[in-house]
């Protein structure tokens, strides 16, 4: 997938997608309702770019595999190389963008996966695991530690977030995420779900936002 888009003053930003970068366990009040610990570090794996489908327009979801539950994040679009733990000022310089995602998650699949210690690939890198709406600009947020998101489904909340309760916020997570993987220009992290995550049917009606900022309606096909 790639994304482009064209802001008001007419500039554009035009990637092809690489690979997400998402974070498990970022909120207290979610490892607590999946009965996990609380991590002592932040959780990453890597979600392939070509897992990444639109919100815009509907998106199916797997048939057959068992529970698909959601996951509402907030996404870093990376628009600069970083590496090796940089500073704060080039952490900043390099996010391009902000959007709202889901980031999906075959339940039945992972349980099963996790009794054996096998690895969750097959629960959590499948075609269409990560629904990505589009972003605005990375300099729309002066306070990152103030950015909610929220996710209706049926005209009902499930989800209502801020970063203002991660475990770890976005700018040491980004740079401790590149102190061990490259980050390159098209890159995504995925800063992890607060809780009321729970499971996806077909014909649902979604509305997924970053409060105050974008907001995007769409729909299980």
């Amino acid at each position: 997938m790639s994304y482009q888009h064209q802001y008001s003053d007419g500039t554009r930003i035009h990637y092809p997608l690489g690979k997400v970068v998402c974070v498990g366990r970022n909120y207290a009040e979610h490892a607590k309702e999946l009965n996990n610990p609380v991590p002592s570090e932040p959780i990453l794996f890597i979600k392939p770019g070509s897992c990444v489908v639109p919100l815009e327009g509907g998106f199916a979801i797997p048939a057959g595999r068992g529970s698909v539950h959601y996951e509402a994040e907030i996404a870093v679009l990376i628009g600069k190389p970083l590496s090796r733990e940089p500073s704060e000022e080039e952490i900043l310089d390099a996010i391009s963008g902000f959007a709202p995602a889901l980031d999906l998650t075959l339940r039945d699949v992972q349980a099963r996966l996790k009794e054996k210690g096998y690895p969750w690939e097959l629960a959590k890198a499948f075609d269409g695991a990560f629904v990505l709406a589009p972003f605005i600009p990375g300099d729309t947020f002066q306070n990152l530690s103030d950015i909610g998101i929220r996710l209706l489904i049926d005209g009902q909340v499930r989800q209502d977030g801020n970063s203002r309760d991660m475990l770890y916020p976005i700018l040491p997570l980004i740079r401790h995420i590149a102190g061990h993987f490259s980050l390159q220009p098209g890159d995504v992290i995925s800063t992890g779900t607060p809780a009321g995550v729970g499971p996806l049917n077909s014909g649902e009606k979604l509305v997924l936002e970053l409060v105050g900022q974008s907001r995007f309606d769409s729909q299980v096909l």
